[in-house]
């Protein structure tokens, strides 16, 4: 059986305004996890997510969501 996990940050791509210049959601991440992909829009870089919801809260275009798992509600 194969469990397929999802990513605890998913990015709204179509609301990303990094390609404008828009950085928020990276500089206030305390895990560094948050990276310009190569299409100019915001990816995690890797899964190590604090679920501390900064990144969430600050997004100006509300394109990041955080999955905050069960357990830890």
């Amino acid at each position: 059986m194969t469990h397929l996990t999802q990513p605890s940050v998913t990015i709204d791509h179509d609301k990303c305004i990094a390609a404008k210049g828009c950085r928020t959601c990276i500089d206030v991440c305390p895990t560094d996890i948050l990276a310009i992909g190569a299409d100019g829009k915001v990816q995690m870089a890797y899964d190590e997510c604090w679920y501390c919801l900064p990144c969430q809260h600050d997004c100006p275009t509300k394109a990041i969501t955080v999955a905050i798992p069960y357990l830890l509600r």
